[in-house]
């Protein structure tokens, strides 16, 4: 099983200050959609890992975020690609939840879910918390330095977990990754 788990806002798409808070406010970052059907084709299983504390703020609804996935998705099967399970934390920080990133909750049930070994799991993130909560279940990290990416860089460089690959992208990653896979069966 090769896994992939994605943050959403900032790695996928454009992320907002304000909360992304509808389906017309969903807007894919460049190269996103074209990265998860690379993805995709080489054989990942991709899945999504997502807080979504604009639910607990009541900035929006569980439905609005249904719409926003069902672009999400529609978005990505146009492109080849394919998410196999998003899962979202609705909480916020103060309810101290085992879901809500840093806290590792949501990727060990993606990983049990779908039978992975952590060691061999990547997830890729903007913020120093999700890159925490792979190396938690000791995974591998990849940050990305679209959305808050570049400001994670220059602020939490020495937090980082040990061995975290920086990407331009979600691209950037998906092409290393793929060219990797290819040059290692070769």
């Amino acid at each position: 099983m090769k896994l992939i788990i994605l943050d959403r806002d900032g790695v996928i798409n454009q992320d907002r200050d304000d909360f992304v808070k509808s389906a017309d406010e969903w807007i894919p970052l460049e190269g996103s959609m074209d990265a998860i059907a690379f993805l995709t084709e080489a054989g990942y299983t991709v899945a999504v890992a997502t807080n979504q504390s604009g639910i607990g703020r009541k900035y929006f609804t569980i439905q609005d975020l249904t719409e926003m996935h069902a672009k999400m998705h529609r978005l990505i099967v146009q492109a080849g690609g394919v998410i196999d399970g998003i899962w979202f934390c609705p909480h916020l920080a103060d309810d101290h939840c085992r879901c809500r990133k840093p806290a590792p909750g949501m990727i060990q049930d993606i990983i049990e879910r779908f039978k992975a070994d952590p060691e061999q799991t990547w997830l890729v993130g903007d913020s120093l918390r999700d890159l925490q909560a792979i190396d938690a279940v000791g995974g591998k990290a990849a940050l990305v330095l679209t959305g808050k990416g570049k400001k994670t860089l220059s602020e939490k460089e020495h937090e980082l977990p040990e061995n975290t690959q920086i990407f331009d992208d979600l691209l950037a990653f998906a092409n290393y990754l793929t060219q990797t896979d290819h040059s290692e069966a070769v």
